[in-house]
């Protein structure tokens, strides 16, 4: 495989476009994460409450991921994304001119939820321009797009150090309106669109086992992944008594071995195959997170993090090159129903931190936890592995598992 091919075997301007929309989504997806310590001193919240705010918008993406999944499949991705970026400008400006009370910041963070959906319109949108042995760097580069976590946790502690956190949601509108643009005049459905089907027939994936496996995978690896971005500013604040920009600074390091390591995934699980890539990976997640809940110096700390969301990234990449070899009819509705599980993931991580640090004092049972998670990830990838040779048809494939 030739790098080179994504240029002649698909669409390139509508694999940007796909990126850039996800990219700016997720970067406002995961905005109250970045703001949670100025948000966390106007309301003086307790640390399950930490939790809970910036883990709010990653639930209800998950929710409105399988509702953009149906309507990518019956309706196409553009319409569905233009759509996505028009009802997400509705929190921006709550946030802007209100967010006032913690319930108004519960519902700016539920609308928030449908740019976290974006994933279930731009890797179908991808993934459709390209033929199977391109799928995993196809939809890593889309996928990549969770970078946009790295412009919130730079610019948004800064932005608001300035001008207060409301105008800084109110800035995200910006980079918002020129992706909408740049969106419609450059992004393609593929001609490989399915025709509509009945709505019951899109719920019919639920059916295979299939599905439930790439579920608890992704709510692993997309899960550490979202809910470690959302969550790590207010820990290093906490626990390492940094500033909110200094913090802002180290979880960008963090987020980025995640989120450009994601192609790198997909790039060897198209070589190698997912399964053995995820092997490796999901032992590098529990090692990683079992020292970071020793709690080491920053330095440490710190290299751990990164290696421990570089792995989470691949792994998201990995997950979603084996996804498509097996639902490509369904891409979309799949794709949403398995992001929203990797959202569910991403909801349960942050709350586990902090309560468990509400009820022990200390981060450390949160992060032992999500070691002993990863490693019972092991078990259940070892268990897909053994159903997938069985029934899927390998030796008629031209790619790898």
């Amino acid at each position: 495989m030739k790098l080179s091919e994504l240029k002649t075997s698909g669409h390139p301007k509508t694999l940007f476009s796909s990126f850039l929309y996800f990219d700016v989504s997720f970067m406002i997806w995961v905005i109250l994460g970045a703001l949670g310590v100025f948000i966390t001193q106007d309301f003086g919240l307790s640390p399950s409450q930490k939790g809970m705010i910036v883990a709010v918008p990653i639930l209800a993406g998950s929710v409105f991921r399988i509702v953009l999944g149906i309507l990518t499949d019956r309706f196409g991705p553009k319409k569905t994304a233009i759509l996505g970026m028009s009802i997400t400008t509705i929190p921006l400006l709550w946030g802007l001119f209100a967010g006032n009370t913690i319930p108004e910041l519960y519902m700016i963070g539920i609308l928030l939820g449908v740019a976290g959906a974006s994933f279930a319109v731009a890797l179908p949108m991808a993934s459709r321009w390209y033929p199977p042995h391109l799928q995993g760097v196809a939809m890593g580069i889309a996928g990549a797009g969770n970078s946009g976590t790295l412009i919130a946790t730079l610019f948004g502690p800064r932005l608001a150090e300035s001008f207060g956190w409301h105008v800084t949601m109110g800035l995200a509108i910006i980079p918002l309106l020129i992706t909408f643009f740049v969106f419609i005049l450059l992004a393609k459905d593929a001609p490989t669109q399915p025709a509509p089907q009945p709505l019951a027939n899109y719920f019919k994936v639920f059916a295979h086992k299939d599905t439930w496996f790439f579920c608890l995978l992704y709510s692993v690896t997309f899960g550490g992944f979202v809910g470690l971005s959302s969550f790590l500013s207010m820990f290093f604040v906490d626990e390492y008594g940094l500033s909110s920009v200094q913090a802002g600074d180290f979880v960008t390091l963090c987020v980025a071995a995640g989120s450009f390591f994601r192609p790198v995934g997909g790039y060897i699980s198209d070589k190698i195959g997912g399964v053995k890539v995820l092997s490796f990976l999901f032992i590098g997640v529990a090692v990683c997170m079992l020292g970071v809940s020793q709690l080491p110096p920053l330095f440490a700390i710190t290299a751990l993090l990164f290696v421990g969301m570089m792995c989470l990234g691949m792994g998201n990449g990995a997950v979603f090159q084996l996804v498509p070899q097996r639902f490509q009819k369904e891409i979309g509705m799949v794709t949403g129903i398995v992001g929203a599980a990797g959202g569910i993931g991403g909801f349960f991580l942050p709350n586990i931190l902090g309560t468990l640090k509400e009820l022990t004092g200390s981060y450390s049972s949160g992060f032992i936890t999500f070691s002993c998670i990863a490693l019972a990830a092991i078990a259940i990838l070892v268990i897909a592995n053994f159903s997938w040779r069985k029934t899927w048809n390998i030796k008629d494939r031209a790619v790898k598992i």
